[in-house]
């Protein structure tokens, strides 16, 4: 049986991207064929290789499945602006449904699989349409990274309500802290826990340095989602 799940922020720069990939490091280690799907990413670099993004390069790292850049990340844009401008800027016509389709293939490769999204939920991709009809049209649970620090129980409750408004199911969440020293961090958790109705899939602590995703995997409760 596979397990998809699309991952999203609270905002932007919270640690999507770190989370992904510490959870593919738990499933991998569980003994799982993992995919990662990045369909649209803007700030990218144009290399010998073509146009690449960092976080884009991080999931195909984390993957077990031999996935080709191109099928991680179908739609690389150069400027890190926000996704519709950047698809705009390029002469891009980027669509929920042409997303949907391009994610057949690693959908098809792994028994856990993630799709990240872009900044927050509402996101847009075009004038009409947000990054969060992607997984609407999916139907898949939604994991949120909520980046702690002051106004992250507002922004968590908002897109909370916002997934589950939509019709999906938030499988659970994760404490990312982004500040070396958040006031009250552990006050700020334990009103999440008491309010958002899903669980804690784990903290992960803030280092002087970048954590490597095997280090992420460690403060993650895989079995939660499997």
């Amino acid at each position: 049986m596979s397990h998809c799940y699309f991952v999203t922020g609270t905002s932007t720069e919270v640690g999507k991207t770190l989370i992904g990939t510490g959870l593919l490091v738990c499933a991998n280690e569980a003994g799982l064929k993992t995919a990662a799907f990045k369909p649209l990413a803007s700030g990218c670099v144009l290399t010998e290789h073509g146009w690449r993004n960092d976080d884009a390069l991080a999931l195909q790292a984390a993957v077990n499945t031999g996935q080709s850049y191109e099928e991680i990340n179908p739609v690389a844009l150069e400027p890190a602006i926000a996704p519709h401008i950047a698809a705009a800027l390029a002469g891009r016509e980027v669509t929920a449904e042409g997303l949907a389709d391009l994610s057949r293939a690693p959908l098809a490769r792994g028994e856990f699989v993630l799709i990240e999204g872009a900044g927050g939920w509402r996101v847009p991709i075009n004038r009409h349409e947000n990054f969060s009809e992607l997984p609407k049209l999916l139907n898949i649970p939604v994991i949120m990274v909520v980046g702690m620090t002051l106004g992250c129980i507002s922004h968590a409750l908002l897109t909370a309500e916002a997934i589950v408004h939509d019709g999906l199911k938030l499988a659970g969440w994760v404490a990312n802290a982004i500040e070396a020293d958040m006031p009250y961090y552990r006050e700020n958790v334990d009103t999440l826990i008491e309010r958002l109705d899903a669980p804690l899939l784990g903290e992960v602590p803030h280092f002087p340095h970048p954590l490597d995703k095997t280090q992420v995997a460690k403060h993650l409760d895989f079995n939660l989602l499997i």
